[in-house]
């Protein structure tokens, strides 16, 4: 299954705490579209916040976040994971 990163860019700082209520909603939502968030970094000063997700597509991906609590990414990309 693809691996797709999202990128968040909130107008203001963000909190961690915000971030996991809104991952346990992904969470909840994702089985629904074929899609598994894998884990998720937050950079509170800068208002980031990205995500990393199997899905069948980025589509998908954007799907269930914009289900689950309405923050869709400005960006996903296509990754590959290395070592």
């Amino acid at each position: 299954m693809p691996l797709f990163m999202d990128v968040h860019t909130l107008d203001d700082k963000v909190d961690i705490a915000d971030v996991a209520k809104a991952h346990m909603a992904d969470l909840q939502t994702q089985d629904q579209y074929d899609v598994k968030y894998l884990r998720y970094w937050v950079d509170e000063s800068h208002g980031k916040v990205f995500c990393l997700a199997e899905a069948p597509s980025a589509d998908a991906a954007a799907t269930v976040h914009r289900e689950a609590h309405g923050l869709v990414a400005d960006e996903i990309y296509q990754v590959q994971e290395g070592s």
